[in-house]
């Protein structure tokens, strides 16, 4: 017998490519030294998903929940932002958009909490990593170093992000 996911999972197969927005929140990065950007660029491409937009704002809430809106009258299905996750005086990507969140999706941050302790010890507890639904929008936080970046993508987000699309669809 095939479990429900698998068959949902399956159903999601048949969906046309993503329409996905990658968000950068830093105070120093540009087009030039946005290493996470181009990364994500360059997967969502390569998976045939549809790049909608790709954004270098200030760590400045204003910023941050100006480029959601915008993301989201796009009709934009998934918007990755990295940076801003940490607790830093400056970090504050998680603290604009997690109150916006109308359903969390908590095993994100957990999973990617677990995985980075794998990594990098107990400092994976700084992070503040969170995914959760805004106006039928998937809206995944991660933090801005460029392994964190890769490791939330390749193991979290791209193996499910089909999965999902359909889930907060049907």
């Amino acid at each position: 017998m095939v479990s429900s996911h698998r068959k949902h999972k399956a159903s999601a197969g048949d969906l046309p490519p993503i329409r996905m927005s990658v968000i950068t929140v830093s105070d120093s990065r540009n087009q030039k030294t946005d290493e996470n950007g181009a990364y994500l660029r360059r997967e969502i491409e390569a998976q045939g998903h549809k790049l909608t937009g790709m954004k270098i704002v200030p760590d400045e809430p204003e910023a941050i929940l100006e480029v959601l809106e915008n993301e989201v009258r796009k009709e934009t299905q998934v918007i990755l932002f990295n940076g801003g996750t940490g607790i830093s005086r400056r970090d504050r990507t998680f603290d604009a958009i997690e109150c916006r969140l109308e359903k969390a999706i908590p095993g994100f941050g957990e999973l990617f909490r677990y995985l980075s302790y794998r990594q990098i010890g107990s400092a994976a507890m700084l992070s503040r990593a969170a995914a959760g639904i805004y106006r039928k929008t998937l809206v995944f936080l991660m933090p801005g170093s460029p392994k964190a970046v890769r490791l939330a993508w390749e193991e979290l987000i791209s193996p499910e992000i089909r999965h999902m699309v359909w889930e907060i669809n049907r």
